[in-house]
């Protein structure tokens, strides 16, 4: 029977529906961690001061999901690019070596971001897809909560990409937006928001996408699917959409996006890649170096890490 010496673990509210621990156990299998173990654990903002205080030096890390992405950043220090500019954290990684046996440092990351970013590559290296000119692209995000500060961050690390449309219900709900995107593609005007309810401003900025995501849960983006295949226009070349839902499968959505001639890739790729680069950071593959230059790192990568990135895929794949 093997002794389970290395423990993490997802932590959220509600948390029954997380695929994190198929993901992180399949990489822990296909590494040969055989004393690694991941498991979930329902804990919500109240909850957490107790369940950090109850942890010991088994424990090398933690994945943060709804509602504790911004509630554990008291708790750490923010170690890569994006867990400091955006203040949100998925990631924490402990560290026990120092003077307080029983207290642990904690880094914290933002492996979100990247994960959205490595989706797109997989996607386009899939479908043969050629990025547009240097700062020359449109990328749409729909919804202009949390997880799009994410999405907009992600944009704006793609080379090609030099102008952001968000469409959300209420355009101003997150004045964010704005100036991270200023700050990154490093000239004004750089995003604009519009209002769902500007149907004809929709439908003409997704048709002018190089890339889109889509933000927000459920099926509240059905009726923009609508309204892609009402417009009859055809979508620019090579035009990408990630669509961040992955329960129903296809949304309909990446159905319509399909049908006017787009490739549409589902949440569960960037599911995979932010658990992915979370992986090699708890284990301490990764020597704790900012993600920030994920997609540089894993482009010049071993047979070993591709095995690791299949095994993950498999599995996921599997279960959903």
């Amino acid at each position: 029977m093997t002794t389970t010496n290395h423990r993490c673990a997802v932590l959220g509210k509600p948390i029954a529906h997380s695929l994190s621990p198929v993901l992180h156990n399949a990489a822990y299998r296909a590494l040969g961690f055989d004393d690694w173990e991941y498991t979930k654990h329902e804990v919500g903002e109240d909850d957490l001061d107790a369940f950090l205080a109850r942890l010991d030096p088994s424990w090398h890390g933690l994945s943060l999901t709804m509602p504790l992405k911004q509630t554990i950043q008291p708790y750490g220090t923010p170690s890569n690019l994006w867990a400091r500019e955006l203040g949100v954290a998925n990631t924490a990684v402990f560290d026990w070596s120092g003077t307080r046996p029983d207290s642990p440092t904690i880094k914290l990351y933002n492996t979100d971001v990247v994960g959205i970013q490595l989706a797109f590559d997989h996607a386009s290296l899939m479908h043969g897809i050629v990025d547009a000119d240097a700062g020359q692209g449109h990328a749409v995000v729909i919804g202009n909560g949390n997880t799009a500060s994410s999405a907009v961050a992600a944009c704006t690390m793609m080379p090609e990409i030099g102008r952001i449309t968000v469409i959300a219900r209420n355009p101003d709900k997150n004045p964010s937006l704005r100036p991270l995107a200023e700050k990154f593609l490093r000239h004004g005007n750089a995003l604009r928001a519009i209002a769902m309810a500007d149907t004809e401003a929709v439908a003409h900025a997704l048709v002018q996408a190089d890339v889109a995501i889509n933000t927000i849960p459920g099926l509240a983006a059905d009726p923009l699917a609508g309204l892609l295949l009402e417009s009859h226009a055809t979508l620019r070349t090579g035009a990408r959409l990630l669509d961040v839902v992955y329960d129903p499968r296809p949304t309909k959505l990446m159905t319509a996006w399909r049908e006017r001639g787009g490739a549409a890739i589902g949440g569960e790729e960037m599911l995979l890649y932010q658990a992915l680069i979370q992986v090699l950071l708890m284990t301490g593959i990764w020597d704790g170096d900012p993600p920030s230059d994920a997609d540089e790192r894993l482009q010049d990568v071993t047979t070993d890490d591709d095995q690791l990135e299949i095994a993950m895929r498999q599995a996921l794949e599997e279960a959903l």
